[in-house]
């Protein structure tokens, strides 16, 4: 069994985008690997989860009015 990795972000936190974000999927309106946020951009955490096969937390980050974008840590930096 896999040790769970602590989180190192906290709910409300003020991130940035680390790297451009890309749909894998999850966003059926977008095109497929399309950009749906780029490097730079700021957001919000508004709920840390656990990705469950391999104990990592994730993030969902609110980035502007209508767009919540599931992150790793190493896609998102502080402010």
């Amino acid at each position: 069994m896999i040790e769970p990795k602590l989180p190192k972000y906290q709910w409300g936190q003020r991130v940035k985008a680390a790297v451009d974000l890309l749909n894998d999927g999850s966003f059926p309106d977008a095109p497929a690997d399309g950009l749906l946020v780029g490097a730079g951009h700021t957001g919000e955490i508004v709920q840390v989860g656990r990705h469950t096969d391999a104990n990592l937390p994730i993030y969902l980050v609110e980035f502007g009015e209508r767009l919540v974008v599931g992150c790793l840590e190493e896609e998102i930096s502080p402010m």
